[in-house]
């Protein structure tokens, strides 16, 4: 009806319907929103709510929108059952990655489906390495492994400058979580999207060696 999946649509609902009742309502944002503290006194709850609430429609707009053009592109590589693991991995690791990283830092709070649809985009781009991309303010089409890897840098050094208020931690660990499960679901990814990988692998080990020397 609206040329998306069942999957896909029910997912978007869902997101928009929890994310339109935490903007009216800051006690169930605050309840469900990711935050260190909360989640180390026990309120593990929060690693996968948080994934389904925004801090506003513009936030809601970019995520919904990035699920709607990429999330049929994972599900019919890897199929409805597969898609729905991959997405709650990526959901998972994003927070749990998160957690670890801003382990130090109680107040570190974030929500957003991020790191779960960074897991679908990353997926979609491995399993279809010849899939063009369109951005707004670059409507020339190229190819979206390219994205795949200027977005990793992107990432990697947002977690440097931790300067935008972005949750690049949930992003990196989204991604990989989405990594990890297509080529576990689809092995012929080794394969047709091995340059992608080892380029992806050289970004990771370089940019971060590069961050977590300064860092320390």
């Amino acid at each position: 009806m609206f040329g998306i999946s069942p999957l896909i649509l029910l997912l978007l609902i869902v997101i928009v319907s929890l994310s339109y009742k935490a903007f009216g309502d800051p006690v169930f944002f605050n309840r469900l929103k990711f935050n260190i503290k909360a989640v180390q006194n026990g309120e593990y709850y929060r690693i996968i709510t948080a994934g389904f609430i925004h801090v506003d429609q513009s936030h809601l707009l970019f995520n919904g929108l990035t699920l709607y053009f990429f999330g049929d592109n994972a599900l019919y590589g890897l199929g409805a059952f597969h898609f729905a693991v991959l997405y709650f991995v990526s959901l998972l690791m994003g927070n749990l990655f998160a957690l670890y990283y801003h382990r130090d830092n109680p107040y570190y709070s974030a929500v957003g489906a991020s790191g779960a649809i960074m897991g679908v985009v990353y997926s979609s781009i491995l399993m279809f390495p010849e899939m063009k991309l369109a951005l707004i303010f670059l409507p020339i089409p190229f190819p979206a492994y390219l994205f795949g890897i200027g977005y990793l840098i992107y990432t990697l050094f947002g977690m440097k400058s931790q300067s935008d208020g972005i949750g690049h931690t949930a992003h990196l660990g989204g991604a990989f979580g989405g990594i990890i499960c297509t080529l576990f679901y689809d092995p012929t990814v080794f394969e047709k999207s091995f340059q992608t990988l080892a380029l992806m692998l050289l970004v990771t080990v370089v940019a971060g060696f590069i961050f977590f020397k300064k860092r320390n």
